[in-house]
């Protein structure tokens, strides 16, 4: 890279948790960040998931530089053994980091290329020499272009949530019933979100965070005066074993293990029933509006009301298509950190802290971070996004020992489950508690965790 590329911004697509925490590292080391966000505010993403709870602690979710940063502004960080929700971090955290960080982000900007200068995919030569082009829309709708030295996309998964359909592709008839089917855990304090479930009956689709946040809301609203008649059709692609609920009261992160403990107790005392194997290939529409689904083994749940789809998100990498990355034929994660991650192999126990070396492609100089890191795997956390993008800011400064060396100790998860042999309901049976049997006995109280992002 020649001097004048070097004098060029670094760029950070998103002004979430993980962007604006690399807009800091990279501030903190004399490098000029440039954040272009693609909503009016910082943390647009997180603010739709505003009434969630975090299962980490304020302690966890703010980042060393970060706090740093905010110092000078007069920032106090919230009490670090409490557990903000979504919009708590928005307001109290995020937007404060953002406003400190003033011109250097950008809102309402929504990147639609990257590539090289004057190189598509295709072209070698001086390749790594050429600066980055970035395309993006500013809130006119108008397509503005600006260059960069290095490009790191923090813009995350929530954009491109999973569908219904068991095979990876939305079910036969699940667009045409989209005014019955939402992809978010919905916020039953809102009153007309609340009615359109009181009474009713949901079909959830998923077997991690967000599913069991769901089925305990809805376990709530069904014990609500305004709720009689509410139930729940918890739906899985495996079967039920010891595994299935998650580290319970065993896991380091209590919060998320309450999480499996709720879903479990709703199941237990009849505020949901599980339908097992279930792979969903269809969704029909019934003469009274209601939605039938159709397994891919014929199997029916019918007469369902609304059904929430929480199958995990996934990146968007269009805008990356003219860009040589290296990523892992399934999770779409770069390569090196794919193994590090994989459910299929790691159902239990840590995801080991990572940095520049496993964040690299061929294309230099280009980094997917935070959830976009993780691709479709379900396990990252606030902490782990930090660290990668602390060991990017010093690698592009120069300090190569300090882009390699691990400043993070994770909890261990607690956590199993996954894809993989974990989605035979047969296999998920025999499988038995493994090393995260959940305990008998189960009470129901108020959820207080998100989906596996924090």
């Amino acid at each position: 890279m020649n001097a004048s590329t070097e004098a060029l911004p670094v760029l950070v697509i998103g002004a979430g948790p993980v962007g604006l925490a690399a807009a800091a590292h990279l501030t903190g080391r004399g490098i000029e960040p440039l954040v272009l966000e693609a909503g009016s505010t910082a943390a647009s993403a997180v603010r739709e998931w505003a009434h969630v709870r975090l299962f980490s602690t304020w302690s966890e979710v703010v980042d060393p530089a970060a706090e740093k940063f905010l110092a000078p502004t007069g920032w106090i960080r919230p009490d670090g053994a409490t557990y903000p929700s979504g919009g708590d971090w928005a307001e109290l955290y995020l937007q404060p980091l953002a406003d400190a960080l003033g011109d250097k982000v950008r809102y309402s900007a929504r990147v639609t290329g990257v590539s090289r200068a004057g190189r598509d995919r295709v072209v070698d030569a001086d390749r790594d020499q050429q600066p980055f082009v970035v395309h993006y829309t500013d809130a006119t709708g108008t397509e503005q272009r600006l260059f960069a030295r290095a490009v790191i996309d923090a813009s995350g998964t929530w954009s491109t949530p999973g569908p219904a359909g068991g095979s990876g592709l939305a079910a036969l008839g699940e667009r045409a019933a989209s005014d019955r089917i939402s992809y978010r855990i919905p916020d039953l304090k809102d009153p007309a979100v609340r009615a359109r479930y009181a009474g009713k009956r949901t079909a959830v689709i998923g077997s991690g965070a967000s599913a069991f946040t769901a089925l305990a809301y809805l376990a709530d609203l069904a014990q609500a005066e305004d709720g009689t008649g509410t139930h729940a059709t918890w739906i899985l692609r495996r079967g039920i074993s010891g595994s299935t609920f998650g580290g319970g009261a065993a896991d380091q992160l209590p919060a998320r293990g309450a999480l499996g403990l709720a879903a479990k107790a709703a199941v237990d005392d009849g505020y949901a029933e599980a339908v097992t194997g279930f792979r969903s290939d269809a969704v029909e529409r019934a003469d009274d509006g209601r939605l039938d689904l159709v397994g891919e083994d014929g199997r029916r749940v019918d007469a369902v009301d609304e059904v929430i789809v929480l199958t995990g998100l996934r990146p968007d990498l269009s805008f990356l298509d003219e860009l040589r990355l290296a990523l892992d034929e399934r999770l779409q994660a770069p390569v090196e950190l794919a193994p590090l991650i994989d459910p299929n192999q790691h159902s239990c126990g840590t995801v080991y802290p990572h940095g520049v070396n496993e964040l690299s492609h061929p294309e230099q100089d280009v980094y997917l971070v935070g959830m976009k890191a993780y691709g479709r795997a379900p396990t990252f956390l606030a902490m782990t996004g930090y660290e990668q993008v602390r060991s990017i800011a010093a690698h592009l400064a120069g300090d190569h020992e300090a882009a390699e060396r691990v400043e993070l100790t994770l909890p261990e998860t607690g956590v199993c489950g996954g894809a993989g042999l974990f989605d035979e309901p047969a296999a998920a049976e025999e499988s038995g508690g493994g090393c995260c049997a959940a305990p008998a006995t189960l009470t129901i109280g108020a959820p207080a965790a998100v989906s596996g992002g924090c």
